[in-house]
């Protein structure tokens, strides 16, 4: 274990760390270094990512993903002439790997919005009411989490395991499903933090196929095979950070969270709180609320509302049109935009899915009495004004939802993610909340991935704890700490 030297606020071992985050749009390869003390923050390697049209379903392309983090680790091994302690691997939740007998991937994954769960979660219904599962495991039954999937899926008996933790299983650690991302498959037991073997058995799940859940901050093994032949990488340990994405990014909030809403905003907007104990009542689910793991113990408790996906979705519309436009400059033209017609419910159905955005924009426009946009070059930031309109109000309702659940009024809102930088969302979530809005660090899955990586290092029982993930949190964010 590596001590902290609280003179200098330095771990002891001054070897780099490694944070990888897979994200829906990219995936991060980011190097931890120590100068003069102080921590800097690299981001070494970007991928570009996006589900992929095969044979009629949606899949990621992990195969060019693998490939690039490779190139990736590489590039960081070559910068960090010191070694390399750990490495850590967060991403979004809910999808996974199925595993020949070598452990080798059958075939790229699907993505969770392929609608083959459509079927499956409509079977298990029937089976596993909705308010049982939400009772029994916390999580909110929606058809993207990982139970319908397996379902869905032809091969019951094959191991599977998520995909921040088949990437670690793939650089040399062992099979295993970390907690806080478990908690996000719909088939944990809320009272034991354990798979439900009754859930399981109930919907003829396999058992053999479940990999075993291990806590936030396990080392699960050293890297191996031909990247251990670098010296960055001859003593690597790999570990499981919070893999879920969202749950890293809490980590990184340095501040008290005591009655303060948090929303990560990115593809998906998680409007919520961190409690100690899950609200599981029937009234949290039908205001779409889940209880998740979080770092260190405790629960995030927040509702699913949709994101910049369809902002993005939009831009690749009209990029496929000829008409090119990056969120920096929608958002600044987006801001001298008055005459927006109306606000769209952001999560109804159509817009959960992918092209021809615009056309269902106005689809939903019209479907509340408002008039449509024409699509045509020039009416691109009207569009944008409209979403972010419609995500300001919908940050109202959930917020509204989140008080009356926890039985107090809220402080304030730390907004965090990609969607922190977006100043025009940020006072006009201010503005229809009422409450004072603090932004968070863009980057911050890989901070959260670090600060678990250091808390875990030092930690005598191999356990990691809220209180040291948040002063690691503080250290990163210090002024003098260089990200780039």
């Amino acid at each position: 274990m590596t001590p902290l030297d609280h003179s200098s606020g330095q771990s002891a071992d001054v070897r780099a760390r490694i944070a990888i985050d897979l994200g829906a749009e990219s995936c991060r390869v980011s190097l931890l270094r120590w100068r003069d003390g102080s921590p800097q923050i690299e981001l070494i390697h970007r991928i570009a990512n996006g589900p992929v049209h095969v044979e009629g379903s949606l899949r990621w392309p992990f195969d060019a993903i693998s490939s690039g983090l490779e190139d990736g680790l590489r590039k960081a091994a070559a910068e960090a002439h010191e070694g390399v302690a750990s490495i850590a691997v967060d991403g979004w939740a809910v999808d996974y790997v199925r595993l020949d007998a070598n452990g080798a991937p059958v075939a790229n994954p699907f993505c969770y919005r392929d609608e083959r769960t459509v079927a499956a979660k409509e079977a298990a219904d029937r089976i596993a009411p909705p308010e049982w599962m939400f009772a029994h495991t916390g999580a909110q039954p929606l058809r993207i989490n990982t139970i319908y999937q397996l379902l869905a899926d032809q091969m019951q008996d094959a191991p599977w395991i998520n995909l921040p933790e088949y990437v670690l299983c793939w650089l040399g650690g062992r099979r295993v499903a970390e907690y806080t991302n478990a908690t996000h498959t719909g088939l944990v037991d809320l009272a034991t933090g354990d798979w439900s073997i009754k859930l399981i058995d109930r919907l003829g799940l396999s058992r053999g196929a479940l990999p075993p859940i291990v806590p936030t901050g396990t080392v699960v093994g050293k890297v191996a095979g031909k990247l251990a032949e670098l010296d960055a990488f001859r003593d690597t340990d790999l570990i499981v950070p919070a893999c879920h994405d969202t749950a890293s990014a809490i980590a990184s909030i340095s501040t008290s969270l005591k009655k303060v809403a948090y929303i990560c905003s990115g593809t998906w907007s998680l409007v919520g709180a961190r409690i100690a104990s899950p609200i599981a009542t029937a009234e949290a689910m039908q205001a779409g609320f889940t209880n998740q793991g979080a770092a260190g113990g405790g629960f995030q408790f927040h509702t699913n509302v949709n994101g910049m996906w369809i902002v993005k979705q939009c831009i690749e519309s009209w990029r496929k049109a000829g008409r090119t436009w990056t969120i920096e400059a929608l958002v600044a033209e987006a801001e001298r935009c008055r005459d927006f017609p109306g606000t769209v419910d952001v999560d109804a159905a159509p817009l959960l899915l992918d092209e021809a955005m615009p056309a269902r924009l106005n689809e939903q426009l019209r479907a509340r009495g408002y008039a449509a946009i024409e699509d045509c070059a020039g009416n691109e930031p009207l569009f944008a004004r409209t979403i972010f309109e419609s995500l300001a109000a919908r940050y109202v309702t959930a917020i509204q939802s989140l008080e009356k659940l926890l039985g107090e009024r809220l402080l304030r809102i730390h907004i965090l993610g990609g969607g922190a930088q977006n100043q025009l969302l940020t006072r006009l979530t201010a503005e229809r909340t009422g409450l004072p809005v603090e932004t968070g660090h863009t980057e911050g899955s890989t901070i959260g991935n670090f600060a678990v990586q250091l808390a875990a290092a030092e930690s005598p029982d191999a356990r990691v704890h809220a209180e040291d993930i948040c002063r690691w949190a503080r250290i990163l964010e210090r002024p003098e700490t260089k990200v780039r």
